[in-house]
């Protein structure tokens, strides 16, 4: 057993984990935060994408103790005081989902390609999405959702 601390979702978290134990199950399991989704275990959907320090990792490929130290956000951790994050409102208005599995993992991607500024175009968010597979919707609303997302996150940084 290995012991870590991070940060998840604002919390700092202490916890003993095995030293083989993916992060995706940690947030599940053992934190009991199950808005990050098991896929495919082998990071091709990305429906367990979350974001580290910044920037949107698949959790099925980090251990957990490669978490030791960092910050951590899941899909939990993206509304503020009852109001959704801008991400997770264009995703409701445009009708960004259909059968709902892989939007968090979804979601969280869009939020780190706007955060990183890779989300100029619609190119460049298609791009940006192809580790994260959706077998439903067929990305339209999906893209454009980012899209609005993306005028509304950086509006605040033009003023």
């Amino acid at each position: 057993m290995r012991h870590i601390t991070c940060t998840v979702n604002g919390v700092r978290r202490e916890a003993d984990v095995e030293p083989r134990q993916l992060l995706v199950y940690f947030l599940r399991e053992t934190l009991g935060l199950t808005g990050t989704n098991v896929g495919c275990d082998t990071s091709s959907c990305g429906a367990c994408t979350v974001m580290m320090d910044g920037k949107s990792v698949k959790s099925c490929t980090v251990l957990t103790v490669q978490a030791d130290g960092s910050e951590i956000v899941t899909i939990e951790g993206l509304a503020r005081d009852g109001q959704l994050h801008p991400m997770q409102e264009a995703f409701r208005q445009n009708h960004a989902l259909q059968c709902g599995y892989c939007t968090p993992g979804m979601i969280m991607a869009a939020v780190g390609l706007v955060e990183n500024g890779q989300a100029a175009s619609e190119e460049e968010i298609r791009v940006g999405l192809e580790g994260n597979l959706c077998r439903c919707t067929g990305y339209h609303n999906i893209v454009k959702a980012i899209q609005s997302a993306a005028s509304t996150m950086r509006a605040p940084a033009q003023s």
